[in-house]
């Protein structure tokens, strides 16, 4: 049974902790939030005896094989090399960290104690991102060749987490982060990116709306757009729909799960990829919240064999320079930005 701790008991902390007492083999033993009345209620609601308000504490007083940190991205550093000296395996959340320097800092100090780290990207291991990627695998549409990855929603995400209108950036760091990680993850790592922003909502700082253009190392090109001011008949929100195009056929994800796949030879398949309800979550979030599930399933199964996490920290350097040259080149009039196969490693 391996034990862990999780550091951090805001809104989203629910779905990691709902998530590790569905999975077998694992149980968080204690909790940690510098919120006393926060703590307490996650302590209650989830039935975990000991918590602890400093981190420090938490390291010192507890055996455990691993801490998940979900905490706000300025505290990631601290935590994550706290857990480093303790010698405790870590998961952080998403964003890595405020700076690419920070995030190597965090690389560099896990590796240093031979600890592994995975940051908690997830939108990867949804269930209909991950069919694609086995669409891909199978050679169904030969070798893509272009993308697009599209998320755009007018979801009122500030009511439950507020200090997302406080900040000077937003979507790209809060989400395109995510949607640009399922491009590298399906498309391969960027050569080039231009980026332009918008800020259409004039009661939040930073901006809700994000285009960007990307060359892959591969040769496909493909866009990445995000919105969080764009009303639909439809409300999608927290869907990701993906289209590519490949050389001897094409796939697209639509509204509501679905996954064609077409040919040049004109087969054509469609299926549902709908993620399961589970029984703590709900609409719509389950999508999101299955692939909490999913990731921490994959954590725990690294934990067991020694492998490196797919989106460990020293991977998500590539998604988290992608973030920042989208910044430059939208704050440079969108100019391109040029990216190494090795940025931030």
């Amino acid at each position: 049974m391996k034990r862990g701790a999780l550091i951090g008991c805001g809104f989203f902390s629910y779905n990691h902790l709902h998530a590790w007492q569905q999975l077998e083999g694992v149980e968080i033993v204690a909790l940690c939030d510098r919120d006393t009345a926060r703590l307490a209620q996650a302590a209650q609601d989830f039935g975990i005896a000991r918590t602890y308000t400093d981190a420090g504490e938490l390291f010192a007083r507890e055996q455990l094989d691993f801490v998940d940190i979900a905490t706000t991205v300025h505290t990631h550093r601290a935590l994550v090399e706290l857990a480093a000296a303790a010698r405790v395996p870590c998961i952080c959340q998403k964003p890595f960290a405020p700076t690419l320097d920070d995030a190597l800092a965090m690389v560099a100090a896990c590796a240093a104690a031979s600890v592994p780290l995975m940051v908690h990207e997830n939108f990867r291991w949804q269930t209909p991102v991950q069919a694609a990627r086995r669409v891909l695998d199978s050679g169904a549409i030969g070798t893509p060749f272009w993308g697009r990855f599209s998320f755009r929603s007018a979801f009122d995400v500030y009511r439950t987490q507020p200090y997302l209108a406080q900040g000077q950036r937003f979507i790209i760091e809060d989400l395109g982060i995510h949607v640009l990680d399922i491009a590298r993850f399906l498309l391969g790592d960027v050569t080039t990116l231009n980026a332009t922003t918008q800020r259409v909502n004039p009661r939040i700082a930073g901006e809700d709306v994000a285009t960007m253009l990307m060359r892959h190392a591969s040769g496909a090109t493909s866009v990445v757009d995000c919105s969080y001011a764009s009303p639909r008949a439809e409300e999608l929100f927290p869907q990701t729909l993906l289209e590519i195009d490949g050389s001897d056929g094409s796939l697209r994800v639509d509204a509501g799960y679905r996954l064609h796949v077409y040919s040049r030879s004109g087969v054509q398949s469609t299926q549902n990829c709908e993620p399961p309800l589970h029984a703590w979550a709900q609409r719509p979030w389950f999508n999101i919240q299955d692939s909490v599930l999913n990731i921490q399933a994959h954590w725990l199964d690294c934990l067991a064999t020694g492998c490196e996490p797919q989106t460990s920290g020293r991977d998500n350097l590539r998604t988290l320079a992608l973030v920042e040259a989208a910044y430059r080149s939208a704050g440079s009039g969108q100019q391109a930005v040029s990216l190494s196969c090795d940025e931030g490693r």
